[in-house]
């Protein structure tokens, strides 16, 4: 089963660069320029991980990963940045972020990461499915 992505940074060559190279390794990549189609894109899709620029115009990177986790708590996402400081990167991981990285992000290092992310969705999705199977249970008397 194919990595379904979702790359978000305003920078369109990064973004066409990363995307091709990701589609070369087989996953189902969609990118985001703004943070307003990138909104529009976490809502619409069910992805096993997002990768997200840390910094952007309108709406930085650590922004936009409080706005995904408020909507989508499990969501995977991956900060990348070309300006790394040891304080974004822990403000990042106490945010939820899974991983942090500076760019530009080693194409294999980034694919591992994003396998990863795509099992802890899996693990998280089959606990939800047996908690409600157990509900389900419990209320009807079996």
């Amino acid at each position: 089963m194919s990595e379904k992505v979702l790359l978000i940074d305003d920078e369109v060559e990064f973004l066409e660069n990363l995307s091709e190279r990701m589609r070369v390794r087989g996953m189902d990549v969609s990118t985001a320029e703004t943070p307003e189609n990138a909104v529009a894109a976490i809502d619409s899709g069910d992805y096993d991980a997002i990768v997200l620029d840390l910094q952007m115009p309108g709406m930085n990177g650590i922004e936009m990963l409080k706005l995904i986790k408020k909507s989508h708590p499990d969501m995977q996402v991956i900060l990348l940045t070309g300006q790394a400081t040891l304080e974004a990167g822990i403000q990042a991981m106490k945010l939820g972020a899974m991983d942090f990285m500076e760019k530009p992000a080693d194409i294999n290092a980034l694919t591992e990461k994003i396998k990863k992310a795509q099992a802890k969705k899996m693990v998280l999705v089959e606990k939800k499915t047996e908690s409600k199977v157990k509900d389900i249970l419990n209320s009807k008397g079996w």
